[in-house]
C-alpha cells in the first residue's frame, strides 16, 4: 500500500490551499460534463481522507483497480492545469512562456507577422528580466520563421538575429558552467564535508581553480553574476574561509539590492543569500552587522509586495527562525530565546510537509543548546534524544555527533552520572564509527571518560587543563567550526570563574569591537 509521504497525487492535493482548490473545482466545472467526472470524485475523496488509504478509495466504488492508476495520473495533470491558471503563479516565467506558446500556435498556423509581433516582444521582456534561456529559444523560433523567406521584413535581419543568438548562447554557456560548477561544489560539501586537512584544501582549490571559467565582471549578466558569487560562497564554506563567505554572500544579497525588480522573480535565491549571509555573519561573530541583515530581512518577508506561496512562506518560517535563535547564541541570551521554543514547534507542524529532515533537526538542537545555556539541562536532554534517536538522519552525521557530546555534558551537568558511561562507550563506539573525529571532540571524550577517577577537589584543575588544550583549537583552520556547534570554551569558562555560561558568551560579546 503506498504511503502519504510516498503518494505524489495526495501530497498534491493536501498542499492546496482553500483558495486553490475552490478555484480548481471552478475549472473543472466549468463544462457541463464534468460536474459528476470520477476524477473529480477522486479528488473530493483525497481531500477527506486524513492518511493515503487506496483500499478506502477502491471501497467507494468511484473507481476500479485496474483505472486506479490512470484516474490518478489524470487528476494529477488536472489539478496542475489548475495551479498554472492561477493568477497567484502567473510570475513572468509563466507569462513569457505562455506568449511563446501562443506565437508557436500562430506559426503553425501560417500568421508569421502575427507570431513574429508577439516574438519580438516577449523576447524584449525575457531579456529584460533575465530570462536568456527562454530569450534563445525564441530568436531560433524567429530564425525559423525568417529563414521561410516569408515576410522579407527586414534586409539586414538575419544577421541581427545571428549577433543576438550569439550574445545569448555565449551568456548561457557562461551560466551553464558556473552553475555547474556551484552544484559540483555543494554536492562536494554533502558527500565529504568540509576540509580537515591541507591536502584536502589543496584538492578542492585545485578542483575549483580548473573548473572556474575565464570571465569579466563587467561583461556578466544579473544570472551569472549570482551563479558566480554562489560558487565562490560554496567553496569559501569547504574551506571553511568564513571572512571570504561574509564576502560573497554579501555580494550575493547586494545584487538583489542593485536589482530590486529580481527579488520578486527570484525569491527563493533571496531568502537563501541572505541566510547564507546571516549564517556567516555567525560564523565571524558579526552580531550588530548581524542583527541589522535579520531585522532587514523580517521586514521584507513582511512587506505587501514580497511574494508569498507556500514554499516561501516556508523557506522564510526556517531562516528567520533559525537565525534568530543564533542571535541569541551569539549575544548570550539564552532565556529570551527560549520565547520562540512553542512558534517554532507549532512552525515546524504547519510545515512539516516541506521542510526537511535535516533541518527539523537543526532546530531541535539549537533549542537544546539554549536549555543548556539556562542550566535546563533535562529539557536540552529531551530534544538531544529526538536526534539520537533519528534513524534517518544519515546526511549529517556531524550533528549526530555533537548531539550526543552535548548529551554527555548535559547528563553531566544534571548530575544524571549513572547514565554516564553507558553514554560514555555509546558515544565513543559511534564516533570511532564515523572515523572521522575533530581534535575538539577527541579531547571531550578523553575529559568525561576520565571524570569517575578525579577527586571532587581536583576537578576545577582539570577543567583548567581541558580549557588551555582546547584553547590551541580555536583558530585552528580546520578545527575551528566544532566550536560553532558547541562553545565548549565558554562553558569551562562559566565553571572556572563561577558564572551561568550565558553571562560568559554576554561579556564575550560586549568586548567585540565591530
Amino acid at each position: 500500500m503506498t504511503s502519504a509521504q510516498k503518494d505524489a497525487l495526495f501530497v498534491l492535493v493536501k498542499s492546496l490551499s482553500k483558495s486553490e482548490k475552490r478555484q480548481f473545482k471552478l475549472y473543472v466545472g466549468r463544462l457541463g460534463v464534468n460536474t459528476d467526472a470520477k476524477f473529480l470524485a477522486l479528488f473530493n475523496l483525497l481531500d477527506k481522507m486524513r492518511s493515503y488509504d487506496e483500499q478506502v478509495i477502491l471501497e467507494s466504488g468511484i473507481v476500479k483497480k485496474s483505472q486506479l492508476s490512470n484516474l490518478k495520473a489524470h487528476l494529477y495533470k488536472q489539478i496542475l492545469v489548475s495551479l498554472r491558471l492561477n493568477p497567484v503563479n502567473q510570475n513572468i516565467r509563466v507569462q513569457i512562456r505562455e506568449q511563446l506558446d501562443f506565437a508557436t500556435i500562430l506559426y503553425q498556423k501560417g500568421l508569421y507577422k502575427q507570431s513574429l509581433k508577439i516574438l519580438d516582444k516577449v523576447k524584449a521582456i525575457a531579456i529584460e528580466n533575465e530570462e536568456k534561456n527562454i530569450a534563445y529559444e525564441i530568436v531560433e523560433l524567429e530564425k525559423v520563421i525568417e529563414t521561410q523567406y516569408i515576410t522579407r521584413s527586414i534586409p539586414d535581419r538575419a544577421d541581427e538575429l545571428a549577433m543576438q543568438a550569439k550574445e545569448l548562447s555565449a551568456h548561457n554557456v557562461m551560466t551553464s558552467k558556473l552553475s555547474n560548477l556551484s552544484l559540483q561544489l555543494y554536492g562536494m560539501m554533502l558527500k565529504v564535508g568540509y576540509v580537515r586537512s591541507d591536502e584536502d584544501y589543496q584538492r578542492v582549490k585545485r578542483y575549483f581553480d580548473s573548473h572556474l571559467p575565464e570571465y569579466r565582471l563587467e561583461d556578466l549578466g544579473f544570472r551569472e553574476k549570482l551563479w558566480l558569487y554562489k560558487a565562490h560562497l560554496w567553496y569559501s564554506f569547504l574551506v571553511q574561509d568564513f571572512l571570504s563567505c561574509y564576502k560573497y554572500s554579501s555580494k550575493w544579497v547586494d545584487l538583489f539590492d542593485e536589482h530590486k525588480d529580481m527579488i520578486s522573480l527570484h525569491p527563493v535565491f533571496y531568502l537563501k543569500g541572505n541566510h547564507y549571509l546571516l549564517e556567516s555573519l555567525f560564523y565571524v561573530k558579526y552580531s550588530s552587522q548581524f542583527r541589522y541583515v535579520l531585522e532587514k530581512l523580517e521586514k521584507k518577508t513582511r512587506s505587501p509586495e514580497f511574494p508569498q506561496n507556500d514554499n516561501i512562506r516556508s523557506l522564510s518560517f526556517l531562516y528567520i527562525n533559525l537565525n534568530r535563535l543564533n542571535l541569541h547564541f551569539m549575544e548570550g541570551t539564552f532565556e529570551q530565546g527560549l520565547q520562540w521554543v512553542r512558534p517554532i514547534e507549532a512552525g515546524i507542524m504547519e510545515h512539516r510537509e516541506r521542510i526537511d529532515e535535516h533541518h527539523v533537526m537543526i532546530f531541535y538542537y539549537k533549542i537544546a543548546c539554549l536549555y543548556f545555556g539556562v542550566g535546563k539541562n533535562k529539557e536540552c536532554i529531551t530534544y538531544l534524544k529526538k536526534i539520537i534517536n533519528n534513524k534517518n538522519l544519515k546526511m549529517r552525521e556531524d550533528l549526530m555527533c555533537f548531539a550526543r557530546v552535548l548529551s554527555l555534558v548535559a547528563h553531566y551537568e544534571a548530575g544524571m552520572d549513572y547514565h554516564l558511561e553507558v553514554q560514555l562507550k555509546s558515544t565513543y563506539k559511534f564516533l570511532l564509527k564515523m572515523n572521522d573525529l575533530h581534535a575538539v571532540q577527541k579531547e571531550m571524550i578523553k575529559f568525561l571518560r576520565g571524570l569517575g577517577d578525579i577527586y571532587p577537589q581536583d576537578l576545577k584543575n582539570e577543567f583548567r587543563k581541558l580549557h588551555a588544550e582546547l584553547k590551541k583549537y580555536e583558530d585552528h583552520p580546520y578545527e575551528k567550526r566544532a566550536f560553532l556547534y558547541l562553545d565548549i570554551i565558554s562553558w569551562l569558562e562559566s565553571h572556572l570563574e563561577n558564572k551561568p555560561v550565558g553571562q560568559i558568551i554576554k561579556e564575550k560579546a560586549s568586548v567585540l569591537i565591530r
